[in-house]
């Protein structure tokens, strides 16, 4: 028998709502984890990818991680994990840190066997790389085989990726698939082998509602399921509590009707977020989200869905709009990525349910042909127009199983080996 915690998607270093408190409680979930781990003294905590948020954590997130797992490894439990797609570089990974720190194993083609199982790993792929795989896998000679990978597999909310074909081209027979990426905890069985995602550990985005946790996964012959070979089970965590209040507004209704909506809910260091909708009067954010603070939360963010209606009137000076946004475009001077993805999202031909996808190939395309990087530097033709490096809003992942953002290329080392954002490259580690 085998018993493992399966996670994934704890995004370690995300300042949600720019918020250095939020940074710590997406630490402070992986840190639970482990605890859970060696508490239950489980054979292994498996990670589906997303360690970290991004692909250059800063040292506090790295120091912490490496805090944490260094408790798992003095407990004697191994930490085995791929790379997701949020924090993989074209070079070295964070996770061949670990491994050589001795606090990691990087899971891939050869089985790596925990008791009676044997882990292999797939990475995360771009969707572009995917037909050039051949889930070619080293034989074992365990009771149990599971895969871990990070993408959005099938039967699951916005799959990318057949899991059928990736079952019936390995030369393993999986039990099986330990999944990550998709921040939405569930279960399916795929011909005859189990798939699962545990969820994200810490809400990374207004619609992952129900409570985050984690998987505890026994492969056994004897565990509950009889013949299934595997047992599943889902453990919550404790994490930061969000407070989700729904002002819908009749007609004379306005702010003092939000107020008292968001009084009727216990605040007390909570995320706040509120929607507001209905017929009623203008509400300014700004005010409620101060109203919400000063109540108790460590953070409030309003939003309007409603259309306002205004009798103001808008003086356009162009005659086409798309004439000025084409000739604004051009005095950008931006590089020729940067303009294809521009192309995409407002070209006719592309409908707005495949605008996402559709510049996510794009910019994957560029990406993985190294010999094509440099359409990611700005046009000479700049014309040195305003500073557009400060934060622009809380933009955050998807969290709902949407593909993430790839990597951009953005912050690589200058010549000289200094990266140009100011953060600590794995260079210097290694």
């Amino acid at each position: 028998m085998t018993r493992v915690i399966h996670t994934g998607d704890t995004h370690v270093g995300y300042a949600q709502y720019h918020s250095p408190v939020r940074r710590q409680d997406f630490l402070d979930a992986f840190a639970a984890v482990i605890d859970d781990a060696i508490e239950g003294e489980v054979d292994a905590v498996v990670h589906a990818g997303d360690l970290f948020h991004d692909r250059r954590p800063e040292l506090p997130d790295l120091m912490g991680t490496i805090s944490v797992l260094r408790r798992l490894d003095d407990a004697g439990i191994p930490f085995l994990a791929v790379v997701g797609n949020h924090e993989s570089t074209r070079g070295g990974q964070w996770l061949d840190l670990f491994e050589r720190l001795g606090l990691a194993t990087r899971l891939g083609d050869e089985p790596t066997v925990v008791g009676d199982t044997a882990f292999y790993g797939l990475d995360h792929v771009p969707v572009s790389r995917r037909d050039d795989l051949d889930y070619a896998f080293a034989d074992h000679d365990a009771d149990y085989a599971a895969l871990v990978a990070h993408g959005l597999f099938e039967p699951f909310g916005y799959a990318d990726w057949d899991t059928g074909e990736v079952l019936a081209e390995s030369d393993v027979a999986f039990d099986a698939m330990l999944l990550g990426d998709n921040h939405t905890p569930d279960v399916a069985e795929v011909d005859g082998t189990w798939v699962t995602y545990p969820g994200s550990t810490e809400r990374a985005s207004a619609s992952e509602r129900e409570g985050r946790g984690y998987n505890l996964v026994t492969f056994d012959a004897d565990a509950a399921g009889g013949d299934d070979r595997v047992e599943i089970r889902r453990r919550a965590l404790d994490t930061r509590p969000f407070v989700f209040v729904e002002a819908d507004l009749r007609e004379g209704e306005g702010a003092a009707r939000v107020r008292e909506k968001v009084r009727q809910h216990d605040l007390d260091d909570a995320v706040v977020l509120v929607d507001v909708t209905g017929e009623g009067d203008p509400v300014t954010p700004a005010a409620i989200e101060e109203f919400a603070t000063d109540q108790g939360a460590l953070i409030a963010r309003v939003t309007d869905r409603r259309e306002v209606e205004t009798d103001a009137e808008v003086d356009v000076s162009f005659a086409d709009p798309e004439d000025a946004v084409r000739e604004r475009v051009e005095e950008m001077g931006l590089s020729e990525a940067a303009l294809d993805v521009e192309e995409a999202v407002r070209a006719d031909t592309v409908p707005d349910a495949n605008v996402r996808e559709t510049v996510k190939r794009r910019v994957e395309e560029r990406i993985d042909d190294l010999d094509d990087l440099g359409a990611f530097d700005r046009s000479e033709s700049d014309s040195g127009g305003a500073d557009d490096s400060s934060e622009t809003g809380d933009d955050e992942p998807t969290g709902d199983g949407e593909p993430a953002d790839e990597p951009t290329g953005d912050g690589e080392p200058t010549g000289d080996g200094e990266p140009t954002d100011g953060q600590i490259s794995m260079e210097d580690y290694l």
